[in-house]
């Protein structure tokens, strides 16, 4: 579990919530702020607008990758580097075909694909088009999960605000009691409220930290094709080491370093 958004998601209602009840009514004033139509309009009318513009498996499959912030991403970018070194060490000492008894015991999909490839002597030109290719379709369908989300959070204010017009222009037109004004006005800002909550609350969160996956993921693979293909074209396991040191921060680079690597041979 990804305990960074599972907090922030239930800080942030609960300072909402926290700030309603601290008031006079306490938590009887929470029935202030809960209303059906102005659900129905800001929450319908967002996610009905959404699903107008896409098809329904692709629908789902947003609403899906809400899930996704929940768990924490099983990505150890040190750790892939200090594999990739033990196996330029094998394939130093070994050569390029016994990496593929090395390969059956690789989890990462993409890691073994590259190895594989490299195995069956595939023109290095070549494996790093298959492979970019691969991370260039990775990168897209991450990219459709982003933008339903932010699509989403452009809608909630938008249909907030319709919920709101909606409100004003039923509360202009029975101005003949003074003491209804009020609550009226109250109804139809709460769709306001709504709007910005599904903005704000869940759909910016939801949005940047599938973001931040996105580039840590394409970061990883970027890191294995680079690894590869040194593999590949016989450089230094040292040298190799360095070079995808490069891509990480220096505080993580002690702990990809490897020590097994070799420095000549």
């Amino acid at each position: 579990m990804d305990l960074a958004s599972i907090i922030g998601l239930v800080v942030c209602i609960a300072l909402v919530i926290i700030a309603i009840v601290s008031g006079d009514q306490g938590v009887a004033a929470l029935n202030d702020f809960l209303d059906f139509q102005s659900a129905l309009i800001t929450f319908g009318g967002s996610v009905a607008c959404i699903l107008a513009g896409t098809s329904i498996p692709g629908f789902l499959s947003g609403l899906k990758s809400f899930t996704l912030v929940l768990k924490a991403p099983a990505r150890d970018i040190p750790t892939i580097i200090k594999q990739i070194i033990d196996l330029s060490n094998v394939a130093r000492k070994e050569g390029l075909l016994s990496l593929e008894e090395a390969a059956g015991n690789l989890d990462d999909p993409f890691l073994k694909k590259g190895i594989l490839l490299i195995v069956d002597g595939t023109d290095p030109e070549l494996v790093r088009a298959i492979m970019e290719t691969e991370l260039d379709n990775v990168d897209v369908r991450h990219k459709d999960k982003i933008s339903f989300w932010e699509n989403m959070g452009a809608m909630g204010p938008a249909w907030g605000m319709i919920g709101t017009l909606v409100g004003l222009v039923n509360m202009l037109q029975n101005m003949n009691d003074p003491s209804a004004i009020g609550p009226a006005m109250a109804v139809a800002l709460i769709t306001t409220l709504y709007g910005s909550l599904l903005a704000n609350w869940i759909c910016a969160p939801v949005a940047t930290k599938l973001k931040e996956n996105n580039n840590s993921e394409i970061m990883e693979k970027g890191i294995m094709i680079e690894g590869l293909l040194s593999i590949q074209a016989g450089e230094n396991p040292r040298v190799i080491e360095e070079k995808l040191k490069s891509f990480i921060a220096p505080g993580d680079r002690a702990a990809a370093s490897s020590e097994g690597g070799e420095a000549d041979g």
